[in-house]
């Protein structure tokens, strides 16, 4: 069946370690990639550890049992049984897009050899670094290993970011190409900044200074650095919107400051926390994109950020935001005093990040999307018939 107006339909089968109801950077991309994908008359069958959800803006989900990760419990190993083959056959798809494969991912790598299905994969993660953040930093080379031996079964990989791009095609993972990033510039606004949203993220104490961090809260992300930028800057308070493993952790390490832990934060309501903070600190190192930045940009909220992984992207030091060395121990210091100091500074990186955000929109990153399949399904595809 041809749909009028729009290109070629496809049948996409999307394999991904993480999804709704888990709420990260993956999984933001993930939601609105199938919305995209669906509104443009394709269809997606999303096979994903099983959160309770067997639909998604049209898109058909087929959940695995999973087992909680004994370092993240958050997250689920689900391994693939012959129940999603059988499904897998039913839906008949023309390509199978593995994201981040691990487990599951390792059964959609599995269906398209076995079905003769053309496969995509995409990179989002880099776990290779976050084992030292868990005391593995032994088994990187391994990982390493593992990770080409996955990647390097699809005709595509593709990854979030140019530094990414680099790390695989350094350790000899091939057809590798960027998807560009995207951010929902209608629902992240400027706008939305409220006092009323200050004074909850600030303690009851909106005229302060207020710094934020929203992400997972886990060990790789590094939010313990953090601390001496609100040591060295005692008015200051700190709102960590989210939640993860090392919450209890970082509770005890942040005591006797001024840092409020927020838990998490959706829609509106976390529009309107970017929108009101005066500045959004991300000391991670281990960003293969950082959508998190690209969402705070988008409410005009200047990003402070440590100088790493796929972030030099997206923040443009002293344009839309400011980047520090990682080995350096002033560095988020210094450009967190610099932008609390200068108003008129602060106002020109509040418009220059709205405007950097606006050029990536979800529909340019799923328009792209589309044609990478259509490379990969060899660009001729013949209209399905009723």
């Amino acid at each position: 069946m041809v749909i009028l107006g729009i290109e070629n339909p496809m049948r996409i089968a999307l394999f991904t370690e993480t999804f709704l109801p888990k709420i990260d950077g993956i999984v933001t991309r993930l939601r609105h990639t199938v919305d995209h994908l669906q509104r443009n008359g394709d269809q997606v069958f999303v096979f994903s550890p099983d959160g309770g959800l067997r639909e998604y803006k049209g898109a058909k989900i087929h959940g695995v049992k999973g087992i909680p990760l004994p370092l993240y419990p958050e997250l689920k190993l689900a391994i693939p049984t012959p129940k999603v083959g059988k499904a897998l056959e039913r839906f008949k798809p023309d390509l199978i897009h593995v994201v981040n494969p691990a487990v599951l991912g390792l059964g959609g790598i599995y269906y398209a050899k076995t079905f003769n299905i053309p496969l995509v994969a995409s990179y989002h993660t880099h776990l290779p670094q976050y084992l030292q953040h868990y005391g593995l930093g032994s088994l990187e080379g391994l990982l390493w290993e593992l990770l080409k031996l996955a990647h390097n079964q699809a005709r595509l990989n593709l990854c979030t970011s140019t530094a990414m791009v680099e790390a695989l095609e350094s350790h000899d993972i091939e057809r590798v190409d960027l998807w560009q990033r995207g951010v929902d510039t209608e629902m992240f606004q400027p706008y939305l900044a409220s006092q009323q949203m200050r004074s909850r993220l600030s303690g009851g104490n909106p005229k302060n200074p207020l710094l934020l961090y929203v992400g997972r809260v886990s060990a790789e992300k590094q939010i313990e650095r953090i601390k001496p930028v609100l040591e060295d800057i005692p008015e200051a308070h700190l709102a960590i919107v989210g939640d993860g493993p090392h919450r209890e952790a970082l509770e005890a390490h942040f005591a006797g400051t001024q840092t409020h832990f927020i838990g998490y934060l959706q829609g509106l309501e976390l529009a309107s926390a970017f929108a009101s903070a005066d500045a959004f600190v991300f000391p991670s190192t281990t960003e293969t994109l950082g959508l998190v930045l690209l969402e705070a940009m988008a409410a005009g909220c200047p990003v402070i950020a440590a100088n790493s992984g796929g972030i030099p992207d997206i923040v443009t030091n002293g344009v839309n935001g400011y980047l520090f060395e990682p080995t350096d121990p002033n560095g988020a210091i210094i450009a967190t005093k610099r932008l609390l100091a200068a108003t008129e500074e602060r106002k020109q990186l509040r418009n220059n990040a709205r405007q950097e955000a606006e050029k990536w929109g979800w529909a340019a990153a799923t328009h792209q999307l589309r044609r990478y399949y259509e490379v990969v399904l060899g660009e001729e595809m013949l209209p399905r018939v009723a």
